[in-house]
Order: C-alpha cells, then structure tokens, then sequence
C-alpha cells in the first residue's frame, strides 16, 4: 500500500482487510493516525491518554504475533476507548480530577475482549464527568467552536476526524447516538446486555450500554461482534431479502425539534420511501412522558451508585452532578420501585407497537451540535430507546450548514442483527461524505 494512500482513513473493516492480507502493518497504521492526530487534535482535543510511544510499542507486538501466525478478526488495529472504561496500560480518570492518574488493575471485560481479538487500545478518549452532562475539553471536528456532543464525546470526535478507525463508548441516556449525529459517524448502541459493563463506571445498573462509535454500519458490527457475548451480534451484516417496511417518529411529544432537523431527516426519510414500505406513526397517549420514567430511574441509581463518592468529594463534584444526585435521592425508594414497574410496562407496550416493522426512524438529536462548549445538547431524542434497552443507531445523513445531522434507527431487544442489515439498506441509499 503506497505511502500516500491515506491510511488513517481506513474503515475498520478495511483495515482489518489490509492486515489480514499482509499489505499494511500494524506500525505502519498507527503511525500514519498519530500523524494525524498531531495535525488536527490541537482544535479538537479528543484525547484524555495518549502515549504515542506505548501506541507504537503495541501495534508492534502486533505485528510481532502476526508474524508468530497469532492472528483475529481485529488484528492490528487500535481501538479507541472511553475513559469511562478501565484499562490496565492506562489511566482511567472517569473525567474527573478526582481520579487523576488513576489506574485500574484490570481491563474491563469489553477491552480484553479487544485484546482476545487481536486489537489493542490505541488511547483513552474524553469523557464528560463521570458520563453526565457536563462538558469535556472535546470540540466538534466540523466546527470547533461547536459542541461534540456527551458523554462519548472524544470517542465520536476522534473517529470522526479519522484518528482511529473505530472507538468505545457508553450510553445512558444519549451519550453515543447523540454525539454521533453532531460528528457524523455511526453510532451503535446495541441492546441492554448484550455487551458485559464489568470495568464500566457506571451511572445506571439498567442503562448504561457499550456501543460503538465508527464510520460505516459494517464497522459498527464488526466491532460490537467482538465486544458482545457469543452469537449476540453478527461481525457480517446479512443483506435484506426485500425492501424494509419501516416505522416514522417524526419527532418525540418531550423535545421541541427544530427546522433544520426536521428537514435534514424529512429529506432522508422521502429518499427512503422511494423503496421501503414507510409509515408515519405517534407515541401513544399514556407514554408521552416516558422521558420522566427514564430520568427517576437514572437519577436514583446515580444517587445509589455514586452516594459513597458524594459524601466524600462533594466539593470536586460539579454543581450538575451534585443537584442530579441530590435529586435522585430525595425521589425515594417507592418512586423507583412505580418506575421500575412502568418501565417493564412500556418494554411490552413498545415491542408490541414495533411489530410488523423492520425498524422505526426516529431523529438522532433535535437539531445539529449546539455552538459553544457550555453544553453537550439535549439527549432527549434518545431517551425511549435508552428506556426500553432496545438497541439504537444513528446514521449519517446530511448536514445543516457546516455541521452534520443523523437519522436514528432503533428496533425491539434482541433484534440487533435486523436493525444493522436495516441501517446498512438505509446506508447504501444516503451518502454522506465524511470528514476530509
């Protein structure tokens, strides 16, 4: 492969192709993205722990066990990973100072995954504090002076600006879809469970998700294929017999959409309908404040899991943190219980109102990446998905303005597979050009 053939732009599954067919190294990769990264992250700031020379040393060993015929499905490549997500070879800080050169024993169960497939950990990416709202350092690889989105913010950010060829993250509530609408990748949140959170600092026991952040659909599968338990996920997506029969959320009775969301997503979905059975549909009357069943779950198990770090670093905690806990723990044990109770209610309304289609269309954030650093922006075009545990997508599809725009794609628990073949059919239809 000749020098100047852009490898820091290779699809994860290029890559994976080109190691494989022994016409790049591993050194030779992560050279050409730490050349990159040293060209373009002082405007972007993806990175939390970045060691060019521990990058270096293990693409080599890589490249040393492939030549021994150790070999898998990632061998080679660099991942990049959440700093949410412990790593035993580097800090794991959580965003936090309180955690400031933190360092884990042991990789969480989603990295020796990696490991196992012959990937390694290419750096730790910025996160918001401890996965919630408040913001990081990271800015938007379109536009800096615009948000990159929360909690996966350096993960979108850097697969976005082609620093690595695919990333970790977790999710919540929004925290990868959203982010990757403002970046213009794909971001895949697969079902609740189907990857393990062991190693993962978590905010929510019911919520928080491993997903991927990546540059096409068939990436997103490769990945999550390895980071998921056995025959959870397929590494190769299956094409559609037919074309799909799809569902269409124009938008969610919580958040207000704005203008250029619903034209971006207007645009992609009649471009759609061009060969897919599409039909609109509404949320129905008793869940259109379902977003509040999320947020009493979320903060009481925030309130319960991070309780202990409270009492003893109140004053390092932001203001966001501390009211959300403060608000978690004053909704008490019976609020949590009715929510636990509705939300097994609203996983059956919803897989039931999702039968008879391939997967609905929904907008992956209600407008474009907000101007500024003060805020990663509203996650609430998120939220019922998150609820539910049902795996979530978002999709490249055009832009408004400077700045990118996705169409979230979304199916009932354990229809992964179907949602990624659904996503790759949607994929071949609406180009986007990525990030030069």
């Amino acid at each position: 492969m000749s020098e100047d053939s852009r490898l820091h732009a290779l699809t994860l599954r290029d890559a994976a192709a080109a190691m494989a067919e022994h016409h790049v190294t591993a050194r030779a990769l992560a050279d050409a993205q730490l050349a990159r990264i040293a060209a373009t992250d002082a405007a972007i700031e993806a990175w939390e722990a970045l060691d060019p020379a521990y990058a270096r040393s293990e693409a080599q060993r890589c490249d040393d066990a492939r030549n021994e015929g150790i070999a898998g499905p990632l061998a080679g490549i660099g991942i990049a990973v959440k700093d949410i997500i412990a790593t035993a070879d580097l800090p794991t800080t959580m965003g936090s100072p309180i955690y400031a050169g933190h360092r884990p024993t042991a990789d969480a169960a989603c990295v020796a995954r990696l490991r196992a497939a012959g990937a390694y950990v290419f750096g730790k990416t910025v996160t918001t504090p401890f996965a919630y709202m408040d913001p990081g350092k990271t800015h938007n690889p379109w536009d800096p002076a615009h948000s990159p989105g929360g909690s996966s913010s350096g993960s979108a950010a850097a697969v976005a600006a082609s620093h690595v060829s695919a990333a970790i993250g977790t999710q919540t509530n929004g925290s990868i879809v959203r982010p990757a609408a403002y970046c213009g990748v794909v971001g895949f949140k697969p079902s609740l469970a189907a990857i393990p959170v062991d190693g993962v600092y978590l905010f929510s026991g019911t919520f928080d998700t491993v997903g991927t952040l990546t540059r096409t659909v068939a990436d997103a599968a490769l990945l999550a294929s390895v980071l998921a338990d056995t025959r959870r996920i397929a590494p190769a997506i299956a094409p559609l017999a037919k074309a799909p029969r799809l569902a269409y959320l124009r938008g969610f009775p919580w958040v207000q959409q704005d203008a250029a969301s619903h034209a971006v997503v207007d645009a992609a979905v009649a471009r759609l309908a061009m060969d897919a059975d599409i039909v609109p549909v509404a949320i129905a009357a008793p869940w259109q404040e379902a977003n509040r069943i999320h947020r009493t779950i979320m903060l009481c198990e925030g309130a319960h899991l991070l309780g202990t770090l409270q009492q003893r670093e109140r004053a390092r905690l932001t203001p966001a943190i501390n009211a959300a806990l403060d608000d978690g723990r004053a909704m008490g044990d019976e609020r949590y219980r009715e929510a636990l109770d509705a939300r097994a209610r609203a996983i059956a309304f919803f897989t039931g109102w999702l039968d008879g289609f391939d997967a609905v269309l929904a907008p992956a954030a209600p407008g474009p990446a907000p101007k500024g650093l003060a805020a990663t922006g509203d996650p609430s075009c998120c939220t019922l998905w998150s609820l539910l545990g049902f795996p979530a997508l978002s999709l490249p599809v055009g832009r408004a303005g400077r700045l990118p725009m996705g169409l979230q794609l979304a199916a009932p628990h354990g229809r992964d597979d179907r949602l990624l073949s659904v996503a790759a059919w949607c994929e071949a239809r609406l180009p986007f050009s990525a990030l030069a």
